[in-house]
């Protein structure tokens, strides 16, 4: 491992990004708990404001990235193509709430950082970058329109879900996975009835169609 004392910006962040959520949560975003997540790096307070110089929402975006990260480390290929689209999402979320789950509060804390309105491009970006991880990990390919309706109706899963799990205090967060699939099975039955309109849709006949004003049946 590197010397904290020898890391670059980057390398500084990214070693942080973990260790400042356990502050946050009682301190919140702030510098005061930024300095605490140095010191028990080793490294001094001001190295590590030099690192996060766009304040909260940096540290936030961090922290979210190294989520991200340990996320695509836990699903290697062959983990994920063993099992079907809607269970590679289910878990992918789960996986990233159950990262979570130690720093709630400290979560609870960044989603009101992020939801003022100064911070909503950030929010949005955030949001997003998620949501498309998430997918190209479950091996979305999509370019047309489909790659964004995936990525929007996702970002609406997750952040409801988000909403249960902040106060969820059920056993192995059994209510948050029962909201969840409740979302994702309401997601794929819109997606089955798109589909099947969409089917209809390739098989109409506008000569057909006019067919029938111009000698309608007896």
């Amino acid at each position: 491992m590197i010397d904290p004392l020898e890391m670059n910006l980057d390398e500084l962040r990214a070693a942080l990004a973990s260790l400042v959520p356990a502050h946050a949560a009682f301190d919140g975003w702030t510098d005061k708990a930024l300095a605490m997540a140095a010191a028990a790096l080793g490294v001094p307070a001001d190295r590590a404001r030099l690192a996060f110089a766009g304040g909260a929402a940096q540290m936030i975006d961090a922290w979210f990235d190294a989520q991200d990260k340990a996320m695509l480390a836990a699903f290697p290929p062959e983990r994920i193509a063993a099992m079907k689209v809607r269970d590679r999402i289910r878990e992918l979320i789960f996986f990233r709430l159950t990262l979570a789950r130690p720093d709630r509060e400290a979560l609870r804390r960044a989603l009101a950082v992020l939801a003022m309105p100064n911070n909503a491009p950030a929010a949005a970006t955030l949001a997003w970058r998620s949501a498309d991880r998430i997918w190209r990990l479950a091996g979305d390919e999509a370019t047309d329109f489909n790659h964004y309706s995936k990525r929007a109706i996702l970002v609406g899963v997750y952040g409801s879900t988000l909403l249960v799990f902040l106060d969820d205090e059920s056993e192995e967060m059994a209510a948050t996975r029962a909201f969840l699939d409740r979302r994702i099975e309401g997601v794929m039955r819109f997606e089955k009835a798109k589909a099947r309109w969409r089917g209809g849709a390739r098989r109409f006949s506008l000569t057909r169609f006019l067919g029938r004003l111009r000698y309608p049946a007896a």
